[in-house]
């Protein structure tokens, strides 16, 4: 629908969303991103939701405040990888590479150039998860893509197509494998039934620790703004 402003110090954006399926008005803050959402049902205008944002002006701003602050990328970030710090140090070099615990980057563009290596980098670990799951389980992926998604760490289609946060690559490996082996479980069941998590155990039998990690730790893979 759009973006309003809630005034204040300082003023909060606040993006309006209508759905039919609504039944109340529903208020959130995106611990990955701090973006305030204000769902709004058919029957109710945008005067009313936003007159409901303000009478919880106290607990968003409250929420707002817990967030992580965003770090910009630049020369001396301590930048995780596959969950290993690296300290960004830019230099003459035509594109990123790893020397020990430092990623030398060109000093021109650190973080594009930064985050280009890390969409790379995700491909490839993501790439060789999948497919060592999907030959285990015996059903293949038709596609793998790669997003910066806010909401979900992956998804599996009906067509075979799987889609990940390429922000996986800055978790522990075995984070990003157990991801990799909860979509490639899609392909053999929809949903999220007993049977389901019964496949995912297969392929990765330690999930529920991995699982854990992404609910505690996996909002701050959020904070890191690439952007020169």
């Amino acid at each position: 629908m759009g973006q309003t402003i809630l005034a204040g110090d300082p003023p909060i954006t606040v993006t309006l969303k209508r759905s039919a399926r609504a039944r109340r008005l529903v208020l959130r803050v995106s611990r990955h991103d701090g973006r305030v959402t204000l769902t709004l049902p058919d029957h109710v205008s945008e005067r009313k939701a936003m007159d409901f944002a303000r009478t919880r002006e106290g607990w968003l701003r409250e929420a707002l405040s817990a967030l992580p602050p965003t770090e910009a990328v630049g020369p001396g970030t301590r930048l995780p990888v596959l969950g290993q710090a690296l300290v960004l140090a830019p230099a003459r070099v035509r594109a990123p590479r790893r020397e020990g615990d430092v990623l030398v980057v060109p000093e021109g563009r650190p973080a594009a150039a930064t985050a280009a290596w890390l969409k790379a980098l995700a491909r490839d670990r993501l790439a060789e998860a999948s497919d060592r799951h999907a030959a285990r389980l015996g059903r293949p992926y038709s596609a793998l893509r790669l997003r910066d998604t806010r909401s979900r760490w992956g998804s599996c289609s009906s067509e075979g197509i799987l889609m990940y946060s390429w922000r996986l690559v800055m978790a522990p490996e075995a984070v990003l494998d157990y991801v990799a082996a909860h979509e490639v479980a899609h392909l053999a069941r929809m949903d999220h039934s007993p049977a389901f998590w019964e496949v995912v155990a297969r392929l990765c039998p330690d999930h529920a620790r991995h699982r854990r990690w992404l609910r505690e730790h996996g909002g701050s893979l959020h904070r890191f703004a690439f952007a020169d």
